[in-house]
């Protein structure tokens, strides 16, 4: 993670070695027209502000790279690789609070990139890892913050009352605020530091921009009708064994008092998977219920319609006991679409390598329905996931999938009275008269999802070829 201790080229660390201290992501603001003043120009001053401040507080070498700011104007294709090792590197997370932030996916890219670092951090060593040290750019009302920037705990008082109500950009673009600000921006870089010598975050490999999700979610479908409404809820079972009804032959080691306690990636891992699995779907903008299989499986009704997505956790050791093997066998009799298999491996484990063959393929004639169904990626998570690391590149996309099946299978609710209203159409060919065209016809079977309770499974079988 850190810089090399010997210096070269005369004292200075070449660019290759540079990884900075703190990575500054903010959402960039398009001028107001052609060869007007770039209005991220404020922010690329707060930027070297920092960066000098920070230099200041360290002891980091010449030529060192206090912090990371992308100056490039992205428009979808991705990310530089540049920024993406500045990501895997980096040891402060410092994103500019503001609407235009949490609107931009690219922004909510970034923050799920170096998040999953953090939450490896947290799985490897059971210690909390708070190296996001929020910054308001312009102020955001507490009720617009997704989910992830709700939950940092974080005092922005401490900065300043005029900070807290007008933001960084306010003090810097307004005279008569210098002082305020520049007692900021120290603060801020002081808090940058604190945090950067108290956890000490591993570099990870630079990831695919095309393979990262945003932490601030999807739009909100507000006002749409049938869509869902309010908070998003996903649901995570564990079938698992416990200390208490283990086979002979497995070692108690990777397992507690309850299916949650399980740590399949024992002993690299300290954390069990599930609360793994709770951190990296709450940074997906979830709110996560966590549950035992053995205590969920009498509640599971494959005639109603679902409540929220659900993933199931599943440890093939869980098949041995013959009990929780039909409780399971009897899950995949009714196809629950919205529910996706993870099931983690450890091929270190010498208990497990030893018994893979004989595992596996009980797991997959006991379920057979659920293992098989969704994409490649949710098959892939079917057939093991190996590591921590693994789990955090596949498991967005399996909440993705288990989240579009759920929405296609959930119960809508049209406008109350039960009125048809119809859409508003143009009059005319330019909108100006002309005849009122005819009503449209009724709706060919299927193809209307907002019409009644349940939905055909047409796009099922999308999944299941992709």
């Amino acid at each position: 993670m850190f810089l090399r201790s010997h210096l070269r080229d005369g004292g200075r660390v070449p660019a290759s070695e540079q990884q900075p201290y703190f990575f500054l992501s903010y959402a960039h603001t398009p001028r107001f027209g052609a060869g007007g003043p770039d209005p991220d120009m404020w922010v690329e001053r707060l930027f070297r502000d920092l960066c000098s401040h920070v230099m200041a507080l360290t002891d980091l070498p010449a030529g060192s790279e206090a912090g990371f700011m992308d100056r490039e104007i992205r428009s979808g294709e991705g990310w530089s690789e540049r920024l993406g090792r500045a990501l895997a590197t980096c040891r402060v997370f410092v994103p500019l609070f503001s609407p235009r932030y949490f609107a931009s996916e690219m922004c909510g890219k970034e923050w799920f990139a170096f998040a999953q670092r953090a939450i490896r951090h947290s799985a490897h060593n059971n210690t909390p890892a708070e190296v996001i040290v929020p910054a308001l750019w312009v102020p955001v009302p507490p009720a617009q913050l997704p989910g992830p920037a709700e939950r940092l705990q974080f005092n922005h008082n401490s900065f300043g009352d005029r900070y807290v109500t007008d933001g960084l950009y306010g003090l810097i673009k307004l005279r008569g605020y210098a002082e305020e600000y520049e007692h900021t921006v120290y603060e801020l870089a002081k808090r940058i530091v604190r945090v950067a010598q108290s956890v000490r975050l591993d570099p990870s490999r630079p990831v695919d921009y095309r393979g990262v999700p945003s932490a601030f979610g999807t739009p909100r479908a507000n006002g749409v009708q049938g869509a869902p409404v309010g908070p998003r809820t996903l649901h995570v079972s564990v079938a698992a064994a416990t200390g208490h009804d283990l086979p002979e032959d497995r070692s108690p080691e990777y397992y507690g008092e309850s299916a949650l306690d399980w740590n399949p990636y024992h002993p690299t891992a300290q954390r069990p998977v599930a609360y793994v699995a709770e951190e990296l779907i709450r940074t997906l903008d979830y709110q996560v219920t966590l549950g035992s299989f053995d205590d969920d499986a009498g509640h599971f009704d494959a005639k109603q319609p679902p409540a929220r997505p659900e993933i199931l956790i599943v440890d093939r050791w869980a098949v041995a006991d013959e009990q929780r093997r039909r409780r399971l066998a009897a899950f995949d009799q009714d196809p629950r679409p919205w529910v996706h298999v993870v099931v983690p491996w450890n091929r270190y484990d010498p208990q497990s390598r030893t018994r893979e063959r004989e595992l596996v393929h009980r797991l997959e004639e006991t379920m057979p329905v659920t293992m098989g169904q969704g994409r490649a990626a949710c098959r892939a998570a079917a057939n093991g996931v190996a590591s921590i690391e693994t789990l955090g590149q596949i498991l967005p996309q399996v909440v993705e999938a288990a989240a579009q099946q759920f929405l296609r299978h959930a119960q809508v609710y049209p406008p109350a009275g039960g009125t048809h209203t119809e859409r508003p159409r143009l009059l005319g060919p330019m909108g100006m008269g002309g005849p009122t065209p005819p009503p449209p016809g009724p709706h060919p079977p299927g193809r209307d999802s907002h019409r009644g309770t349940h939905h055909t499974d047409a796009g099922d079988a999308d999944d299941h070829q992709s």
